[in-house]
């Protein structure tokens, strides 16, 4: 099928856009060869005509892939594959399924999503580990997983190389592939060498990342990390080579940046007490952290971050180190802030306050200092002279100063990092991550990125051939003939930068003249580099010049290009530095005697260095970064590689926003525009046999399907299909496919689908209408008779009908009068029995309330009388008192008036008789009232005397109770003690009653009285003796294989048997032979459980009998709880004299640990089937749920040979693990739970499977999940084990496949998944709706729209936010008590257990 009939009506063209680089257009008709222009029909609805060059072939627009295509996990399986595809693809992922991770053939492309996403936890790695890459959706711990293999199965080391601009996320994928090899790979030495791998980041990031205006943690140097490995593949070491710090940094910052994120850690803690002697402030007070004006960045704490970067100072060595590194760094601030001052005449002059500080701090002379940076010395042949600097010299020379000592610092750090990190042991390979910058174009650019390009040149020159190489790898093993790919080669790029005369060779020439200036270089590179292609003059410009990279187009300004490469510092500044009392610093610049005059980043040499003899010969900044280059090319060689490359989705930092226009500048930079080129020249899309038959088995005819050789089948169709053999080519295992043949193909799939559709609805429509005219025809049939009077109704007919209804009136009449009647005297019946009822319940509530109105009544007029006769008496006394007040006022009174008369008349004339008859009148009353008021005085006193006693009385009432509570209290606190004391002499007595009957029991022993004399019957005991525990132990534990007994022994016996052999040590009450017993059956079960851990029948066999042997020792324990269930003759043989609880709780411990094992082992025995039997198998014909993914799994990358499991696989394993236990006669309710612990297994290993693989999420995969789980349930049926609660454990899985299948577009719908879906948590539910993956062009993607209608109606649901289930997790074990019916005195044992010296009693 050639390209140009694939330009029909209908089908969709790219075209390109100004604003989204690229936009989509459906073709209104079909283009013809010859025609000058493309009718097209824009999204917005507009036509447009595509201007056609008409040359031959005609230059058409890129056409669209299919929608089935779109989303792909891999670019390369694409059907069209352009950059136009490439960019739109990567927006769907990561626009609207929010998967940042995508394949592009052996590249991982890694988009960064500002925002912290929940698919780097411990459970994804595990999830990962073990993986073929391509099984699962792309991921950085993939790319790490099949490092990791390549490693173990090829025995070659391999490299992870992770590139992108700034931003784009480097240093984290770097970061989470260490962690994977940490976690994958763990070490098992107490040194933890993996921690001290992941805690060399913090450090590294604080000395080496700073903010830039593109990224808040950019990593200013590149890095390259080897991991070491053991012959066991575990962690022992690792190494780190750093290349090209950008020392500039330290002294200058451009707007908006930050200097390195430690000087900042540093300035936030300056008031904590070990940072006291450093003199710090505040970050803004210093010169070389204020520059940018930004000194804080949002969302991050530097002190904080501070306290990380001591803790994991702490891991290289100890604390003075750190505290050394922290001097410098604060000396390198006040340096910073020292002041130059302009003396006059080409002089400069400094006197400091910081300088005396940083002179104290690093202990250098300031004398000295302030003479050489403001002076130079020049040797010429007869004389030194001495020469004063101007300002800007001396201010050149201090921040030359600062970067020496930093980048010395940081070369001392990483060799700090590096000697922590090595570990005694030989290194058996490695795997090194590369975290290095990308491509980099600015405004202006300088030597930085001049060097960074020239890295960068270097790695797409490997990259390109090692494509190359994998290309032709693939051929080779699918014998197809291997044509010559056509791709670009760098390396004149590569020669222009590094070969003789060229960029680097005339740069380090120029730095060789002390007069050499950037303009003179500048000159040089138009003089000799003039006739390359490659190289270009600015036409506007005279101070830069421009390289065509492999890119893009970049110019460079030569302004600082030899100050940078020479990196200059004063031989006399040295000297000082050199002469220091601090010999942390001094040691910097001893390495550096007669070597490198600026020592940039240190690496190792690709070969050993000659002297130069003339100082003016040093190695340039450029030479050594063209070295340390050479020589991370040759170790990339060596090792095979692994690409990572980020990509910055917008500039804003914005979550999942996705700008086009930035997106493709990137692509175009990093390389996977040339893998895409490349594979699209020769066979892009490489589909399996199996996977093209599944998947167009529709388009064959029935003699093709018919046949039993697919392979061959596959080459019928084909041939048939696409006459052009050229456009496919058959390979071993795949057939490949040029560009545009599969979305052809497609189109025929959909064409027969579409006419298979019209077919089933022309049919379908047809007998419904004919179906519908049958009815109406049979209705107008009836209607028809009705009005022709077929069915005529005679006169007769019509009066009998009448006279019937008239019957039928009066009888139906006197049946409902009869009803009335019935109905109203069951009525009136029901009515009087009812108003009966109520009236004497009522009547019976009138005479409770009026009996208690009674008791009431008498009860509250005895409380009145009491009350009355209470104030009654209080009255009284209150009376009397003033009564005999009244009455003294009164005879005082009368007194007064008798006397005064007499006194008047005796004054007149004076009658003796009268006065005496009225005297002895006054004494006669006075004697009356003398008596009243005593028997006044009397009656009052009685009354007090009544009431004091009434008041002591009642105290006396209240201190009774008082004492009586605190008797009682009292008494209870006694008898509580009394109870412990007679709980203690019962133990006492029998404890003294066991050493009576133990030594009566050795003295009978020791005598020679005769045995107690043996009942005839048998007890239910083995007796043995004291030297024939150890074969007993041997024989019935150690040496007993559960095959060579279980079949003509009941379960248990070997339980039953020691069982019976602890009951006779407790008849005999010998205490130190039953605790040696059952010490010897604790040891001997563990030493069978540690020797054969791995064997599930001998773990199912002991699990069973030690549960066994704990039911007995309940059983028979004498407790009463335990001895509901017992017989009369299972009472009697209880223990009579020892309590074996603390012995019960040991082996219930022992049981549970094998319990956990034999769990282990089966998980490891049906964890491998669970997903291809529960998630790939298709239990379903002809509901085909497969999608060719089209990846293209790297030939060492899978297993070869693997098994093919099916849901019958997993039932069959669970079957065989259920016979096994019901024949070693484990009890159902271990059973029980052993069978939920294994569904949960199966449960949460296929939810995360579904989390992490897109191509699984479909409507027709939930159908066939849900198909398997319906066997797991018909199974649980079958064993009789539906109320295990094995089942509830698959809810997780069960609603995840009622998602897949459930619409998804409305409301309605939304408000249904929110609510049905209880067992997930909303960020699982939100992963599978951004997964969903339609299977044919009739499916729909799920609309962002409504993915956020169900985020909102789940935001308020709590629980788990981890996408994964935690498969590892196990339910509380529990041994409840089975009482057994068995008759210990019936058993027999067997003569095959050579227990020949055991006897029955």
């Amino acid at each position: 099928m050639a390209l140009l009939e694939l330009y029909t009506e209908y089908n969709r063209v790219w075209i390109p856009d100004a604003e989204h680089v690229w936009k989509s257009a459906e073709i209104t008709r079909d283009f013809h060869s010859g025609d000058n222009v493309l009718q097209l029909l824009l999204e917005d609805g507009t036509e447009y005509h595509h201007p056609i060059d008409p040359s031959d072939p005609p230059k058409l627009p890129p056409l669209r892939n299919p929608d089935i295509l779109v989303g792909e996990n891999d670019l390369t399986a694409l059907s069209y594959l352009h950059e136009p595809a490439v960019l739109h693809n990567l927006k769907v992922r990561f626009v609207e399924s929010k998967i940042i991770y995508t394949y592009c053939g052996i590249i991982l492309v890694a988009v960064n999503p500002y925002k912290q996403l929940p698919i780097y936890g411990d459970a994804i790695i595990h999830a990962y580990s073990g993986q073929n890459m391509g099984d699962m959706d792309p991921h950085i711990f993939a790319v790490a997983e099949e490092a990791y293999k390549q490693m173990a199965r090829n025995h070659k080391n391999q490299s992870i190389i992770v590139s992108g601009e700034s931003g784009a996320g480097k240093t984290v994928s770097a970061r989470y592939a260490m962690r994977y090899f940490a976690v994958v790979s763990k070490s098992g030495s107490k040194t933890r060498v993996e921690d001290k791998v992941l805690a060399s980041n913090p450090i590294t990031e604080a000395i080496g990342n700073a903010k830039t205006t593109r990224n808040d943690n950019s990593s200013r140097f590149g890095k390259y990390t080897e991991i070491s490995f053991d012959k066991r593949y575990r962690i022992i070491g690792a190494n780190m080579r750093t290349y090209l710090l950008e020392k500039s940094r330290v002294v200058f910052q451009a707007d908006n940046e930050r200097n390195y994120h430690i000087f900042y850690q540093m300035c936030s803690c300056a008031d904590l007490p070990e940072f006291k002697n450093l003199r710090l402030c505040d970050a803004e007070n210093f010169r070389y952290t204020c520059m940018g004006g930004d000194i804080t960045i949002e969302g991050v704490d530097d002190k904080k971050d501070m306290e990380e970067t001591q803790r994991t100072f702490s891991l290289l060595g100890k604390d003075d180190f750190q505290a050394d590194v922290f001097k410098v760094l604060a000396a390198i601030l006040h340096l910073g802030n020292v002041e130059i001052r302009n003396s006059g005449d080409d002089k400069s002059s400094l006197s400091d306050p910081h300088l005396a500080v940083f002179c104290e701090l690093l202990g250098v002379s300031v004398e000295g200092l302030v003479r050489w940076l403001c002076h130079r010395r020049i040797v010429l042949v007869a004389e030194t002279v001495v020469k004063p600097v101007p300002k800007e010299r001396a201010v050149n020379a201090r921040d030359a100063l600062a970067k020496q000592i930093y980048a010395h610092l940081f070369d001392c750090v990483i060799n700090r990092i590096n000697t922590a990190l090595k570990v005694p042991g030989k290194q058996h390979a490695f795997i090194g991550v590369l975290d290095i910058y990308g491509f980099e174009t600015f405004d202006i650019n300088s030597f930085e990125q001049f060097c960074i390009n020239y890295a960068n040149e270097k790695l797409q020159q490997q990259f390109n051939l090692h494509v190359f190489k994998l290309e032709q790898e693939e051929y080779m093993k699918e014998d197809i003939p291997w044509t010559l790919i056509d791709f670009y080669d760098n390396q004149p790029v590569i020669d222009l930068i590094e070969a003789k005369m060229g960029i680097l060779d005339l740069l380090d020439e120029e730095c060789l003249f002390p007069q050499g200036t950037d303009q003179s270089w500048l000159q040089k590179l138009y003089n000799y580099l003039e006739t390359n292609a490659l190289f270009e003059k600015p036409r506007l410009s005279n101070e830069a010049f421009v390289i065509q990279h492999f890119a893009d187009k970049v110019e460079y300004q030569c302004r600082g290009f030899l100050e940078k490469n020479r990196d200059a510092l004063y031989e006399e500044l040295v000297d000082i530095m050199r002469d220091s009392k601090f010999p942390f610093l001094a040691n910097f610049f001893q390495e550096e005697d007669n070597t490198v005059n600026s020592k940039g980043v240190k690496v190792r040499p690709a070969r050993p260095g000659v002297k130069p003899a003339n100082k003016q010969l040093r190695t340039s900044v450029g030479d050594k970064f063209r070295s340390s280059l050479s020589l991370l090319m040759e170790t990339l060689n060596a090792t095979t590689p692994h690409y990572v490359r980020c990509i910055k989705p917008n500039d804003e930092k914005l979550p999942f926003e996705y700008d086009s226009r930035r997106v493709v500048q990137q692509l175009r930079a990093c390389g996977v525009l040339e893998t895409i080129r490349i594979s699209a020249q020769s066979y892009p899309s490489r589909w399996t046999y199996i996977e093209f038959y599944s998947r167009y088995s529709i388009l064959m005819s029935p003699q093709e399907a018919d046949l039993n050789d697919k392979k061959q089948t596959c080459k019928n169709v084909l041939s048939r299909l696409i006459q052009d053999s050229n456009q496919y080519k058959f390979g071993r295992t795949k057939i490949f496919f040029r560009a545009g043949q599969v979305a052809y193909l497609e189109k025929l799939r959909l064409d027969r689908l579409r006419g298979a559709c019209i077919t089933i609805q022309k049919h379908v429509r047809g007998w419904s209408r004919r179906r519908k005219y049958l009815r109406m025809r049979e209705a107008a049939i009836i209607l028809q008779q009705y009005i022709r009077g077929k069915r005529t109704i005679r006169a007769a007919t019509l009066k009998q009908g009448w006279a019937a209804i008239v019957i039928q009136r009066h009888w139906r009449g006197y049946r409902m009068r009869q009803i009335y009647q019935l109905v109203r005297l069951a009525s009136i019946t029901i009515q009087a029995f009812t108003r009966g009822w109520m009236a004497r319940k009522r009547y019976k509530k009138m005479m409770e309330e009026h009996k208690v109105l009674v008791l009431q009544k008498y009860a509250r007029a005895w409380l009145a009388r009491r009350r009355f006769q209470t104030m009654r008496r209080l009255v009284l006394n209150v009376q009397l008192s003033y009564r005999v007040q009244q009455l003294r006022k009164k005879i005082e009174e009368q007194v007064r008036i008798l006397i005064i008369p007499i006194v008047i008349s005796a004054n007149g004339c004076f009658n003796f008789c009268l006065i005496s008859d009225a005297f002895r009148h006054f004494q006669e009353k006075a004697e009356e009232l003398e008596e009243v008021k005593r028997e006044l005085q009397a009656r009052v006193e009685d009354l007090e005397e009544e009431n004091d006693h009434l008041k002591r009385q009642q105290l006396m009432e209240s201190e009774a109770k008082i004492k009586l509570r605190h008797e009682t209290s009292r008494l209870t606190a006694e008898n509580m003690d009394f109870e412990e004391q007679l709980d203690q002499k019962d133990r006492l007595i029998r404890k003294l009653q066991n050493q009576i009957k133990s030594l009566e029991t050795s003295q009978k022993g020791r005598g020679v009285t005769p045995s107690p004399a043996i009942p005839k019957d048998y007890l239910g005991m083995l007796e043995y003796k004291r030297e024939d525990e150890p074969r007993l132990i041997q024989n019935i534990i150690l040496d007993l294989k559960p095959k060579g007994v279980v079949v003509n022994m009941i379960p248990g016996l070997p339980a039953y048997i020691l069982f019976m052999c602890v009951r006779h040590a407790d008849y005999l009450n010998d205490e130190a032979k039953l605790k040696s017993l059952m010490n010897a059956i604790i040891g001997g079960v563990k030493k069978v459980i540690m020797s054969y851990h791995k064997d599930f029948e001998l773990l199912s066999f002991w699990l069973s009998n030690m549960y066994q042997l704990l039911n007995c020792l309940k059983q028979y324990s004498g407790e009463e709880e335990f001895m509901k269930q017992n017989t009369p003759r299972q009472k009697k043989n209880c223990l009579q004299n020892f309590d074996l609880s603390e012995h019960r709780q040991i082996l219930s411990d022992l049981a549970i640990h094998i319990y956990h094992q034999f769990i282990t082992i089966m998980e490891k025995s049906l964890t491998p089937a669970i997903v291809p039997g529960i998630l790939e198998h298709e239990s379903l014909q002809g509901i085909s749920s497969m999608k060719p993914t089209g990846f293209r799994k790297r030939s060492n990358s899978i297993y070869e040979d693997s098994e093919a499991y099916t849901v019958s696989s997993v039932i069959q394993q669970l079957s065989f693990f259920h016979s096994t236990m019901t024949q070693h006669g484990m009890e159902q309710v271990l059973i029980k739970q052993a069978v939920k612990q294994l569904f949960f297994l199966v449960g949460a290993t296929t939810l995360n499977n579904i989390m992490l693989r897109k191509d699984m999420c479909s409507c027709r995969k939930g159908m066939q999940i849900r198909c398997n789980i319906s066997y797991l349930e018909e199974w649980l049926k079958e064993k009789e084990l539906q109320n295990s609660n094995a089942i509830d454990t698959l809810k997780p899985l069960t609603q995840a496949a009622w998602l897949l299948q459930v619409n998804k577009s409305t409301d309605d719908d939304a408000k249904e998944i929110a609510e049905k879906c209880t067992e997930l948590n909303p960020v699982q539910i939100v992963k599978i709706l951004n997964s969903y993956t339609p299977i044919d062009d009739f499916e729909k993607r799920v609309s962002s729209s409504f993915v956020r209608k169900v985020q909102s109606l789940l935001q308020h649901r709590e629980g788990s936010t981890q996408l994964m289930l935690d498969a590892d997790y196990r339910f509380q074990v529990t041994f409840p008590f089975c009482s057994s019916s068995q008759a210990l005195e019936l058993l027999q044992v067997p003569n095959s257990l050579h227990l020949g010296f055991l006897t029955r009693i």
